[in-house]
């Protein structure tokens, strides 16, 4: 890679440990909000429904402004709107006689930065000259896993040492992450995506295209693959450890955290010797063994270790599903990338809510949800060699 570019990657790094913690911060609050402003958990946790359903609005709008303002200017805007946002969670509640409203306000700008920080650190990254595209996207997707493994440790750190009462000061110091990228971001270069004598792929020439379908499909099990169990993966964490539920719900879904990004950061540093295709399609039926051991085992403690092994299966299958796409449709731009980010977010929100309505018919038998989950690894398998099949047709 040219040496230009290092930084730019490390902006880009850095900008999915915002979105990290984006989404992970303020789950930790919901029982403080409860207690502090006297809110219901019934509306408290609609705050993460809102936050992930205006980054899907996002990941669709941006198609229109991304190309027309440039990248350097969007990922500064999306900067901007995380600094507002967190920030905003320290003073808004008191502005509003409900502080709920404050608080609302506060995740709608900062989930505006996330959706677009979704839609455009891949592509720049995509585009920055590298000798292993592939191996570069999975080390940058593993910073998110990492971003939330800091959220969640160093902000319980922060609130046993400090204590709770003062989490405005912890929001305003994640805060400080934002606001010191977008300085990076005002500097480094940023390569065009597309040669500048190539246009890129409209909406309609893409939904034309058999391929894209198929990439669509991809990134839907991927995201459904991932959070599938890893929303669950606290109360397999509470039952296999037998700790408090607050215990579980910091050891669950950091053990799953944990165990994908050491996948992305393996296929980041050994990805030149690796065969995408091949790893993703071993990683899809690692993923289902996890699906089965989950869900078919009498024993707790097998059951959260298969949670670990699922986040270790999954690592790859977001930024190889960016991969594949981005070698199998070159002139996709934005557009591409736009759609695959809202895919993978409607496979993020489906795939939980899928294993929960079927836990529910059963009696709330969340391993039964979770048995018929292993149809999204599954699905996954097949569309990796339906898209070979597809690839070596002749044109």
């Amino acid at each position: 890679m040219s040496n230009k570019y290092v930084k730019t990657i490390y902006a880009c790094f850095i900008g999915y440990i915002v979105q990290a913690i984006v989404n992970n911060f303020i789950p930790l609050l919901f029982l403080t909000f409860q207690r502090s402003y006297h809110i219901p958990l019934s509306k408290i946790t609609l705050l993460v429904t809102i936050n992930f359903l205006l980054q899907l609005g996002v990941d669709l709008v941006s198609i229109g402004f991304v190309d027309k303002i440039g990248y350097r200017a969007s990922a500064i805007l999306a900067h901007v709107a995380a600094v507002i946002g967190l920030a905003g969670l320290t003073i808004l509640p008191e502005l509003f006689s409900d502080p709920f409203i404050g608080i609302l306000i506060a995740v709608i700008i900062y989930a505006i930065g996330g959706g677009l920080l979704e839609v455009l650190v891949s592509p720049i990254v995509e585009a920055c000259p590298s000798d292993n595209k592939e191996k570069t996207m999975s080390l940058l997707h593993s910073f998110y896993c990492w971003g939330h493994v800091a959220v969640v440790l160093l902000s319980t750190i922060f609130f046993t040492t400090a204590g709770i009462q003062n989490w405005k000061v912890m929001a305003l110091i994640w805060a400080l992450v934002p606001l010191l990228n977008i300085f990076l971001f005002a500097k480094v270069p940023i390569a065009p995506l597309i040669d500048e004598e190539e246009s890129g792929m409209k909406i309609g020439e893409l939904l034309k295209n058999k391929v894209f379908w198929v990439l669509m499909l991809l990134m839907v099990c991927a995201g459904a693959s991932e959070q599938g169990v890893s929303q669950w993966s606290s109360i397999f964490a509470e039952k296999g450890l037998s700790v408090s539920k607050t215990a579980g719900d910091l050891a669950g879904p950091m053990f799953f955290a944990i165990m994908m990004g050491s996948s992305r950061a393996f296929y980041g540093k050994f990805g030149e010797r690796i065969n995408l295709n091949k790893f993703m399609a071993f990683s899809s039926i690692l993923c289902i063994i996890c699906y089965l051991t989950i869900s078919l085992s009498p024993h707790p403690v097998l059951s959260l270790i298969g949670c670990g092994f699922c986040g270790l299966s999954v690592g790859i299958m977001w930024p190889g599903s960016f991969s594949i796409a981005s070698a199998s449709l070159p002139r996709g731009g934005t557009a591409l990338f736009a759609l695959l980010a809202l895919a993978g977010d409607l496979g993020c929100s489906s795939g939980p809510t899928v294993v929960g309505f079927v836990a529910s018919a059963f009696g709330d038998n969340l391993q039964r949800g979770i048995l018929f989950g292993t149809l999204f690894p599954a699905l996954l398998l097949a569309e990796l060699l339906f898209k070979k099949i597809l690839s070596s047709e002749p044109h």
